[in-house]
């Protein structure tokens, strides 16, 4: 582990640290907060949020930042490493009344230098979309459309922002016809310039599509596909209206989901502790896994969409294995919750004898940015054929981040020890004392961590109600425009699935019989999951959940405070690591080699914040 600082107090903010790669460096002068750079009082406020777009313009400086603080939204040009950021001249800034603002998404598909199309969610429930470009607000979801009408007011900010005007708004918070809870989370679906997901406190995900109206009345939905602790229903309605689909999943709020790489799959993370991962197209479940303890908080998929990494309430991080889905490994180096996991596409290599695999170069990892579902097809051919006896030699190393509660920042590196337990397996176990709950192998310090029996594991059962056998049986393709299934899901399959540009659908998946019984006909029983509570303790110590000495425990490659408030951002670009706080700060941290190439700073007074 690297280490800085000897005898420095603990909860000193680091401005630095060092890796294999090199020095990693905070960037003072690429600070991006509010414009008075006031530290935000963070108490009773949603997380603060990051997103990115690149307009590809031809300036060569297309990248744009929207960050969300309290009830306020920002959208600023991002200099990243190159300049210093101009906090006087924000490109649209947005103040709200009646709600705030939770988690917002950019449409990469259709960004050009003169549009943009943006996603907010709202603490109240709603979903707006809007041009920061051109400082337009197009529509409102999840509102009565009746009351769909904004007032906006242009007002000069002379003491903040002198000569530049803000975009004051009222949600009025009437009522809201589809969801009332708190939006989570909200997404493009990927391939697509017109659907999205959103997610709600309630534990319910919706499917939209910006072309269609939501309705004056509340949607009645009519029961799609039911399987183990989560229902699928379509909108029921004459004429083709929003929402499209409606998921109820798990019990408590969906605190996340995210998309694979290849955009197949949908990664979901609830407050009841569990992981599921279902085929989006197919509405399948296609496995499941469960946290130590507490909730699960945050998900990320692998660049090649092999390994999903979760992080929630039991302060560790996790690492599943979509292929065998089953956990691989842990990771335990916060002291609070994990907000934020992400992988790092530019630090991450696999390289293979193979030479149909790709390798570690930066070329290729652009490439990875970018899977599109012709080669993500491979994923399940290079799975098999990584876990077989017979594969060739592999050299892997994925780098993956967190940040948490603890305001530290984790970086992890997960190799072929790990994710091929056949081979000797040489990282130490340092954390001899993570969990209280469980007691590790007496002797354990210092000894490498090895399988029970000292030689390798089989591969552990699906963990979930989905056998390998049905998965790989012959029978009817898996499309959710099936004869089983009623003529008004077709509809929702052709807007699905049409809707997405450059995406070859093969109907690969198969048909899995022991899902729950598919019903073509309404219900009006629109809570038809399975409530089967699951007990923690029957849980642990099973496929869905391992105790803490069955799997390999990861030791983080660095771990440092480096905000006095809880984080809440991790993002990995090519340059830099972009992290944020709840204070509203956020922070550019330069790659090794990249931190010269800051210009002279344009702004006479220093970054205030609370990274310095």
């Amino acid at each position: 582990m690297a280490t800085e600082g000897g005898g420095k107090e603990m909860n000193e903010i680091k401005t630095q640290f060092t890796t294999r790669e090199g020095l990693y460096k905070l960037l003072p002068h690429s600070e991006y907060s509010r414009p008075n750079r006031v530290p935000f009082n963070s108490q009773g406020s949603n997380p603060v949020r990051v997103s990115f777009v690149n307009l590809n313009d031809q300036s060569g400086n297309g990248d744009r930042l929207c960050f969300n603080v309290g009830r306020e939204l920002y959208f600023y040009i991002y200099k990243g490493v190159r300049k210093a950021a101009d906090l006087s001249k924000p490109i649209d800034k947005r103040i709200y009344k009646g709600t705030q603002p939770t988690c917002h998404d950019f449409s990469h598909l259709t960004a050009t230098a003169e549009s943009v199309s943006l996603l907010v969610g709202f603490s109240a429930g709603q979903v707006q979309l809007i041009d920061p470009i051109k400082k337009e607000t197009s529509k409102l979801f999840n509102e009565e459309n009746s009351c769909q009408h904004l007032w906006k007011v242009d007002w000069n900010e002379e003491r903040e922002n002198e000569g530049s005007k803000t975009s004051e708004e009222a949600l009025v918070p009437v009522q809201r016809l589809i969801d009332k809870s708190r939006v989570t989370c909200v997404k493009w679906v990927p391939g697509s310039e017109s659907l999205f997901l959103v997610a709600h406190s309630s534990g319910n995900m919706y499917l939209y599509n910006v072309e269609h109206a939501c309705g004056t009345t509340a949607p009645h939905y009519q029961l799609l596909k039911q399987g183990e602790s989560f229902a699928v229903h379509t909108c029921k309605s004459k004429s083709t209206r929003n929402p499209l689909l409606k998921w109820t999943v798990g019990e408590g709020a969906l605190n996340e989901f995210a998309f694979s790489p290849d955009g197949k799959f949908l990664a979901c993370v609830s407050q009841d502790g569990f992981l599921r991962v279902f085929n989006f197209d197919s509405v399948e479940l296609h496995g499941t896994m469960k946290s130590y303890f507490g909730g699960l908080l945050c998900v990320c998929w692998s660049p090649d969409g092999k390994y999903i990494v979760t992080g929630g309430e039991d302060d560790l991080v996790t690492v599943w294995s979509f292929g065998d889905c089953r956990v691989i490994a842990r990771g335990h180096g916060h002291k609070s919750w994990v907000s934020v996991v992400a992988f790092d596409p530019y630090t991450t290599s696999v390289e293979e004898s193979d030479p149909m695999e790709f390798s570690g170069s930066d070329e290729d990892f652009q490439d990875l940015l970018h899977f599109g579902r012709d080669r993500a097809n491979s994923t399940q051919s290079r799975l098999s054929k990584r876990n077989s006896t017979e594969s060739r030699p592999v050299s892997v190393t994925y780098r993956f981040g967190s940040v948490g509660q603890d305001t530290q920042l984790c970086l992890w590196d997960l190799t072929e020890d790990i994710l091929f337990p056949h081979q000797p397996l040489s990282r130490a176990r340092t954390h001899t004392n993570v969990m209280n709950a469980t007691s590790p192998p007496a002797g354990s310090t210092g000894n490498s961590i090895t399988t029970p029996g000292n030689s390798a594991p089989p591969p552990l059962p699906r963990s979930n109600s989905l056998p390998h056998s049905a998965v790989s049986s012959t029978g009817s393709k898996g499309s959710i425009a099936d004869g089983a299934i009623a003529s008004g899901v077709s509809k929702f399959a052709t807007l699905s699935l049409h809707d997405r540009k450059d995406r070859h659908h093969e109907k690969d998946h198969k048909r899995n019989h022991s899902m729950g019984h598919i019903s073509s006909k309404s219900s009006d029983k629109l809570n038809l999951v399975t409530k089967t509570k699951t007990d923690p303790a029957k849980t642990l110590g099973t496929p869905l959940c391992p105790r803490m000495e069955d799997v390999p425990l990861l030791e983080p490659l660095i771990c440092k405070k480096i905000a006095h408030e809880r984080l809440t951002v991790l993002i990995f670009l090519e340059d830099c690591i972009v992290t944020a706080c709840q204070e509203g700060f956020i922070c550019t941290w330069g790659r090794p080699g990249k931190v010269g190439l800051m210009s002279a700073p344009n702004q006479a007074s220093s970054p205030g914040g609370t990274v310095v």
